[in-house]
């Protein structure tokens, strides 16, 4: 436990306290190639901390996997088409078209 404690408590200030943030908007210009060096470790840590944020957080950031939008119904058929008699439907039917319902059927209402 001592190695994490020195790490949270001295080594990670020391290191935030010799970073070259300057304290204006025109510092950022006068900076270095050596500074900009220096900055990159923690923008990166920043960015990818933001990046799995992002895709644990946001349902439209997780895509489906293998890229699959048919997760259950005739995984083994390549295209899948089905065929509804008109005859068959009364006067109104809704087709659900985004495969994530547990009813393959149609609605009718």
């Amino acid at each position: 436990m001592e190695p994490i404690a020195h790490l949270v408590k001295v080594s990670v200030p020391n290191y935030l306290a010799g970073l070259p943030i300057p304290e204006s908007i025109g510092g950022w210009f006068r900076l270095g190639v050596r500074d900009w060096f220096a900055l990159l470790p923690p923008t990166a840590l920043l960015a990818g901390v933001g990046y799995m944020s992002y895709r644990a957080f946001c349902p439209h950031g997780r895509p489906a996997p293998n890229g699959r939008v048919n997760l259950k119904i005739k995984k083994d058929i390549a295209k899948v088409v089905d065929t509804v008699d008109i005859e068959d439907i009364s006067e109104k039917a809704v087709f659900c078209r985004c495969w994530r319902s547990e009813n393959v059927s149609s609605f009718l209402i």
